[in-house]
């Protein structure tokens, strides 16, 4: 039980890294290929946002949008504080509170905070991200 649950908090903290150095590669091998992501695009009102995109079903589908983000973004990920419940001995689900911080090559910036809300499935020996539901409290935009 313990080691699964720092297996999900190394997951995550790989998520972090992964991004911020900008290794796709090794970032897609932590989802699942059926991944569900739902993004809030603005501080989040207990699901009644109506600017929450519409889900993301596949990483296919939801790489581009992050990438499309990222790319040529300096970026600044951290997640904290993990809420981690392991609901069978190969599903658990977790809350992470989270900062970003994204710095454009044009001089604008965004700067957020909420929390990730997820799902978990060890799959052949090793834990993935099989949904995910980023929720904000902050969404700071700085324009150039």
């Amino acid at each position: 039980m313990a080691d699964d649950i720092e297996a999900i908090k190394q997951l995550k903290a790989r998520y972090c890294r992964f991004l911020d150095t900008k290794n796709i590669d090794a970032w897609r091998a932590l989802f699942a290929e059926d991944v569900v992501v739902t993004l809030d695009m603005a501080v989040s009102t207990g699901g009644a946002d109506p600017q929450t995109a519409p889900p993301l079903n596949g990483f296919d589908e939801f790489f581009p949008v992050v990438w499309g983000g990222v790319e040529h973004a300096a970026t600044v990920h951290h997640c904290h504080t993990p809420e981690i419940s392991l609901t069978s001995d190969t599903t658990a689900t977790g809350i992470w509170a989270m900062e970003d911080m994204l710095y454009f090559a044009d001089g604008g910036q965004l700067h957020g905070a909420g929390h990730y809300h997820e799902t978990y499935e060890k799959r052949d020996g090793t834990w993935q991200i099989t949904s995910l539901h980023l929720t904000r409290t902050l969404l700071k935009f700085i324009t150039a």
